[in-house]
This record gives structure tokens, sequence and C-alpha cells, in this order.
């Protein structure tokens, strides 16, 4: 039976200190103890550790320790605390940007409530299973050997002498199955394994465990990155793709706790500066004006030492308009509280704009309400025939505040490629 999950919703960049209480919840002693083991010496890209507590920072998605999960979400407006809201907003944003694909044929109709990306995750990969398990899984030639009643294959006579000198009945031989048994099931069934084990959700309980008996029971193996680094698919196995991904995702991410064997954790984070990067990218894509060009993270050379690699910049964002002129856009997933711009950030937007010869520069962010902010480079003694634009702007997300849901991930996306159209057109 599922016990039930203690479930800890906080912020991106904020403190959760040992002894705190988050809607009824405290922060355990044994919970952070896991989360600094799992921290380690190397350290994670999630969060920090301070004096009785961890700090989070740009990283949002799930953590989940033994039964407890930690919750970190976005948030773009220091005031609005709404947990349905930008739990929805970070569902939705991870969807679109393609980062969690849910609009395959097999995963359309995704049955239950996801309380979590972590349920969204646990959802996906158990629907693409069933439908797998209706297709049929793939069976491949493997080379055996061991003792069998039956000859068959190639008798091998040294070990044939060693094992059976008395046992003259039995034959062992090298030979050749052709079964369900390789590496790309092998993945998938200590994946389905490994959710049993960690799953909160007594809705996918009865599924997963539905899985287990229909999938054919499959070696242990030890997984790690060069496991899946040596995959390989072609149109007969693609089907698997989707789910050996997830797969991927939840070993990699997977950390048992070898001590006491209760506190194992799981983290499924994504940064979300780049999550901002693709969904503004996506969104203009989707609605590109035609004759233009838009590029992600398009590298040019900047800088070549005399031995040595070179040194190169990337815009977040690169249009080039019917005009044949560049147009950059950088995207920052942070809340500005009334500042300017780092001069880091503005000094990037400058180098923009001459390497590049950009006619227009902009950094985009998330706001409360949907603005442009102009600004202009100083004019220097090199270059004074007119001042270099950089603009400011915000782009707000569209909600009802009575229901606590996202006017749709469709409606922000066009409010984001409305508005910065009519700043790439305007004159």
């Amino acid at each position: 039976m599922t016990k039930p999950s203690v479930h800890i919703s906080v912020f991106e960049h904020e403190i959760l200190q040992l002894g705190q209480i988050i809607n009824g919840i405290t922060f355990q002693a044994d919970t952070l103890q896991a989360l600094e083991n799992y921290y380690g010496k190397e350290g994670v890209p999630y969060y920090s550790l301070i004096k009785n507590g961890v700090r989070f920072n740009e990283h949002v998605g799930v953590i989940q320790i033994g039964n407890t999960l930690i919750e970190v979400l976005p948030k773009a407006d220091k005031a609005d605390r709404s947990v349905t809201k930008w739990r929805n907003l970070l569902i939705g944003m991870l969807r679109t940007s393609g980062i969690i694909d849910i609009y395959s044929t097999s995963s359309s109709n995704l049955r239950i409530k996801s309380n979590t990306i972590l349920d969204l995750y646990f959802e996906l990969f158990v629907t693409e299973i069933e439908s797998m398990l209706h297709l049929g899984l793939i069976k491949k030639y493997n080379h055996k050997q061991g003792n069998v009643s039956a000859l068959k294959g190639r008798l091998l006579f040294a070990k044939q002498i060693q094992h059976n000198l008395i046992h003259q009945e039995r034959f062992f031989v090298k030979h050749t199955a052709y079964n369900v048994q390789h590496l790309l099931n092998q993945i998938l069934y200590k994946t389905i394994c490994l959710l049993k084990q960690i799953n909160t959700n007594s809705v996918l309980q009865s599924r997963i465990g539905a899985l287990l008996l229909s999938f054919p029971e499959m070696a242990d193996i030890k997984v790690t990155e060069s496991t899946f680094a040596k995959l390989e698919f072609s149109r007969k196995n693609q089907f698997y793709k989707k789910a050996i991904e997830i797969s991927k995702h939840l070993l990699l991410q997977y950390h048992p706790d070898v001590s006491r064997g209760r506190n194992h954790v799981l983290a499924l984070m994504f940064d979300m500066n780049n999550l901002w990067e693709q969904f503004v990218y996506v969104s203009l894509r989707k609605h590109k004006i035609n004759g233009t060009t838009i590029t992600a993270q398009h590298t040019v050379n900047f800088w070549k030492p005399e031995k040595g690699s070179s040194s190169n910049i990337r815009p977040d964002i690169l249009i080039k308009n019917l005009e044949g002129t560049n147009i950059v856009i950088d995207t920052k997933w942070k809340n500005l509280n009334g500042l300017h711009p780092s001069s880091e950030d503005l000094r990037q937007m400058y180098a923009y704009h001459e390497f590049l010869g950009a006619s227009k520069v902009a950094l985009i962010y998330p706001g409360s309400v949907s603005h442009k902010s102009s600004g202009h480079f100083h004019r220097t003694p090199s270059y004074d025939k007119m001042d270099k634009e950089c603009s400011v702007i915000f782009i707000h997300v569209p909600y009802d505040e009575y229901s606590e849901q996202i006017l749709t991930i469709r409606t922000w996306q066009n409010c984001i490629h409305e508005y910065l159209i009519n700043w790439i057109q305007s004159k």
C-alpha cells in the first residue's frame, strides 16, 4: 500500500530551515540530513547548504526524499505566492517547450490530475509502457552459455568436462536465444521497479503493480551514463525512445540511501533561465513572420588567442528580419523589483550590438504587467551617428485570479508573440 506523502512547496531562491513549518508540515532533521548527504562534497546545482537548512536557487521542480516531496516552484512576482498558479505555469511551460513531451498519441489522455511534476513524469512513463505492452515488446538474439538438458548450439568441451563429468546427461553449450532479455527492456523493467518503490501517488500504484505483473522479469543491471550512450534507435525500436528518455532521467537522478534505506533521493529539477529562454523561443517560432528566421543559441566566434580555442558569444535568440538585419533577444528569468538590468547584462547586449551589427537588442523578463522600457547606450567617439537601442521588456502572465489558473499557455504564447513582434516592427 502506498504511504501518504509529505508535501512541502517552496519557491525558487527561498530558504528551508530545520523546524520550519509550511502549510502544517515541519521540515524534519532526517530530511535535511538526506539533502546534505545528496549534496555531498561535489555539491549539486539545485540548492546550497546553509546552517540548519538549504537555500534553493534558480532550479525548479521536485526533490523526493523518502516519503517527503519538496516542490520548488518558479515565481516572477515577489508578492504572488499562489502555489496552484505557479505549479500550473511550470507544468505548462515544460509541456509547451518540449522538455516534458506529452503530446504523442500514446500519452494524449493522461488520467490523473498531476499534483507535481513528478506525478506527471511517472504517469507519462506508465502510460508509455502500457502502450508498448499492447504493441508487444521487441525481441533480440542473445548469446548465452550454460548447462542445458538438450544439445543445442556449440558444445564447450573444456567446460563440459569441468562441470558435467559426472552428470553426462547435461550439455555445457554456447547458443543463441531469441527473446525479450536485452538492454532496452532491462532498463524499462528497472525503472518500473524503481517506481514501485518510490511512487507516493495512490492512483498510479495499481497501474504500476499491473505493469510488474505484465512485464517479463528481467535481470538486474547497473545503469550509468554510458549505458544510455551506447543505445541505438532504429525504425524498429523507435517507439521505445520516449520511455527510455524518462528512464534515463529517473534512474540517473535517483540516489538510494545506503545507510538507512529510508530516505532515497530523486531529483527532477530544471534551470528556470533555460526554460524561460526555450519557452520564449518556441512562442516566437510558433507564429513567426514570413521571411524572418529565428534561431536559438546562435554561436559566433568572438576572440581568438594565439594558442588554444576561440571564445565565442551566444545570444539566446537571434532574429533576421525581411531587410536582413539582426535583432537580438536575451531572456532573463528574474524579478528586477523596479531596478535596472545589471551592468553585466547591459555590457553583453552592447557586445551584440557591436559584433553582430544588430539594429535592436532587448532583455526579456517576466512581469506582472506587460510593458516596454526603452533605453539607449551612450554615443561613443567612434560611433556618433545615433544611439544604440537596448529595450527592457516585461511579459505578464495571463491569469484568472478566481480559478487560480493560467488562461491557457497558448494565450500566454500569443501575448509573447504579439508583444515582441510589435516591438520588432516598431521604428
